[in-house]
């Protein structure tokens, strides 16, 4: 699995660069690069799309080896929610969400990082933004349990070099304090 996604890493990092649009990785990739391996057949994308970086997106890949409706991406964009592009060579699933305009979001892809995973350099949001950003999908998603797990993991690797402050301002702002405080019990 790690040379099929290596492969399809590279495959991702010369689609976005031909089409001028900037990006980063996010979920169990974002994990995986700061530590946290789980076995997943999706890759997740926020990119800074406009109409013609979308369109230039979508030029970049050929319909002989991927699947995405236009359409979809497009309404996508309008509307900031995700859209899907399938790999058919490998079965990868690429999930590409258009950068929202929140604070949060804004703030998460100004202080992605370049991590090196499986040989390729990745814009990859931070582990502080990649736990935020998982206890939100975990409410987003009624509580996934597999996301809190990521969550419970990347804390034990964290260890002591996690900024905790900055993980406090972020839940707070996206109302995530009390699944937070589950996950990270407070000393009095």
């Amino acid at each position: 699995m790690s040379d099929d996604l290596a492969a399809t890493l590279r495959m991702l990092v010369e689609r976005f660069v031909l089409a001028g649009a900037e990006y980063m990785v996010v979920g169990s990739i974002a994990a995986l690069a700061h530590g946290r391996a789980r076995a997943t057949q999706d890759l997740d994308v926020v990119a800074a799309l406009d109409e013609h970086s979308l369109a230039a997106l979508l030029r970049s890949f050929g319909s002989e080896r991927f699947y995405v409706s236009e359409d979809a991406a497009r309404d996508a964009l309008q509307r900031s929610t995700l859209f899907n592009v399938i790999d058919m060579t490998s079965g990868w699933k690429i999930d590409i969400v258009p950068l929202k305009r929140r604070s949060f979001s804004r703030r998460e892809f100004a202080r992605r990082t370049i991590v090196d995973v499986l040989g390729v350099a990745l814009p990859v949001a931070t582990l502080e933004d990649t736990i935020v950003a998982k206890l939100e999908w975990s409410r987003d998603a009624g509580g996934s349990a597999r996301q809190l797990e990521d969550v419970r993991e990347l804390l034990k690797l964290a260890g002591a070099r996690l900024d905790r402050t900055y993980i406090d301002t972020c839940v707070a702002e996206l109302g995530l304090v009390e699944a937070w405080e589950n996950l990270e019990p407070r000393t009095t």
